[in-house]
């Protein structure tokens, strides 16, 4: 037997009522299992194996302080859930969204677009989700106890889970699901192994010849310098695990690569995360995101997405989680999303499976087009939705997201099509001022529903509010309003975005003015006071 205990403390405030998780162990029986020839993972995350199950001790502490509407786990089961609709052939299915932020809203507001869809929950929510009605916001579920998750899915009837945030995907709560028969879309442990080590991802593209930056991997800070000394700047350094974004530096002297070194190797500031260090050259080109859907064989290609990093306007400033996103993406042509497919995914699809560690998810790969070839390069993997290019790319889906998701868990992709909404759709995000360092929490924002009728085609995504006492939407983090628009062209999209953001009081915040400026580089937006 192999176990993962998390110590999970969590604390709701829920209009008044205080609810307080405790520790539980999160059990695995024998599912983390690999075939003892496969190697590469157990090689990159120094792991071994005992009667083939893989044992991983991790302690998380999680921490959600939002306050809103919500449906307690002791009320009565909707009558609705999960039961079979009449004149109609499709499965009709109850879908548990797993994750609180913009992207988990915007999987909510698909979901409840789809056709079979006959509700959504999400865990835990935010009060922009509970207020819209696109969920059912559980607030007291702790997602990161495997056993209450599974509970709740058995009492409400859910036929699908599907895992936002990347923490609980690393956990391992998609490997307790499936283990417990309930269809989960979102990777197991060893597979989001590629986004929680960069080093395991870099050596999964030297084995199965993907293309990526050149790199060496370090945990002694004297051998990492030595290293950045030979290469010369720019070049860029990089925590191996899971940073909340925060991980990466790159460095355009000698100095900063130094101390981004000493930042995670010496001071400890990233923790474990932090403990061993990527030191990766310095690809100059343009960044594009690509997302595919996987079922552990097949892949089929997404829309594509282009998001803006940097907070401040022109690309400038420290890295963010992101400010900003528009679909389709004029760089990524579809010659180029061919060449992604045959290099880039379906190699990694393979290689996961030849490694004995299936992927079934999401796969976001960041990528560089060089400028120098015109060729796309791996920068890195992600395991879930982009945030937030799942913003824009879920505003124009038209297909039944429910449907598909339910046939990636089941391996069924093959032959599965999307279909996309024409025109274009872009998403500018507003952040507590201050953001990316320290900024103030419970700034009061007004006005929201009034800015997504402006024009048509808004819709506001809520990442980090909560309801004050008042019952008015305060900020509650960095990333707090994903403002979405979708237009007949991507100016029109821009134009629209933009109008809803004028709209929007909230003196506490503020936002680029330029998202976009790459595919409309005449474009620039005047900041409010």
């Amino acid at each position: 037997m192999s176990c993962t205990t998390f110590n999970v403390g969590t604390s709701f405030n829920l209009n008044g009522c205080i609810k307080h998780g405790v520790s539980k162990p999160f059990w695995f029986r024998n599912q983390c299992s690999f075939h003892k020839s496969s190697t590469l993972l157990l090689d990159t995350l120094n792991l071994s194996f005992t009667d083939h199950s893989f044992s991983w001790y991790n302690t998380r502490s999680r921490s959600f302080q939002s306050v809103f509407k919500c449906i307690a786990q002791s009320s009565e089961p909707l009558a609705s859930v999960g039961a079979e609709t009449n004149n109609n052939s499709k499965e009709r299915v109850a879908v548990l969204v797993i994750g609180g932020g913009g992207r988990e809203h915007a999987l909510c507001y698909a979901l409840q677009r789809s056709p079979s869809c006959d509700a959504v929950f999400c865990a835990p929510g935010n009060a922009g989700i509970a207020s819209s009605g696109n969920a059912t916001c559980i607030s007291d579920l702790d997602v990161y106890d495997g056993a209450a998750v599974v509970s709740f899915c058995r009492k409400w009837g859910v036929g699908l889970v599907v895992i936002g945030p990347e923490a609980p995907l690393v956990a391992g709560l998609a490997n307790y699901l499936v283990k417990a028969g309930i269809p989960t879309f979102g990777p197991s442990a060893e597979a989001a192994a590629l986004e929680g080590s960069k080093n395991f991802m870099k050596h999964l593209c030297d084995k199965y010849n993907i293309p990526t930056a050149k790199y060496k991997t370090f945990t002694d800070p004297i051998a990492a310098k030595q290293y950045i000394q030979e290469e010369g700047a720019p070049i860029v350094v990089k925590a191996d695990g899971l940073a909340a974004g925060k991980g990466v530096t790159v460095a355009m002297t000698l100095e900063e690569a130094y101390e981004a070194v000493d930042s995670m190797l010496v001071k400890g500031d990233f923790g474990s995360a932090g403990c061993r260090v990527i030191i990766e050259e310095f690809l100059e080109g343009e960044e594009a995101s690509f997302f595919a859907l996987v079922d552990g064989e097949n892949a089929i290609p997404l829309e594509s997405a282009q998001d803006h990093k940097r907070v401040g306007d022109g690309d400038t400033g420290p890295n963010t989680g992101g400010m900003g996103a528009y679909s389709p993406a004029p760089i990524l042509t579809k010659e180029l999303q061919s060449i992604v497919m045959d290099s880039i995914i379906m190699p990694t699809v393979k290689g996961m499976s030849a490694e004995g560690c299936k992927f079934v998810g999401v796969l976001y790969a960041g990528l560089m087009i060089e400028k120098k070839s015109g060729m796309p390069k791996l920068i890195e993997y992600n395991v879930r939705f982009g945030d937030p290019e799942c913003q824009v790319l879920m505003v124009r889906l038209e297909s039944d997201l429910a449907q598909v998701l339910l046939a990636a868990c089941r391996g069924e992709l093959s032959g599965v099509s999307l279909d996309w909404s024409p025109g274009s759709a872009m998403v500018v995000v507003m952040a507590s001022k201050g953001y990316p360092g320290s900024y103030e929490k419970g700034t009061i924002i007004e006005n929201l529903e009034e800015a997504e009728l402006v024009a048509p085609g808004i819709k506001i995504f809520h990442a980090g509010t909560a309801f004050d006492s008042e019952g008015r939407f305060i900020a509650t983090g960095g990333r707090v309003l994903g403002v979405t628009a979708k237009g007949n062209d991507l100016e029109e999209a821009c134009d629209r975005a933009y109008q809803a953001i004028e709209n929007i009081n909230w003196p506490g915040g503020f936002y680029r003015r330029d998202i976009g400026w790459r595919a409309l580089p005449q474009k620039q937006h005047a900041t409010k006071d």
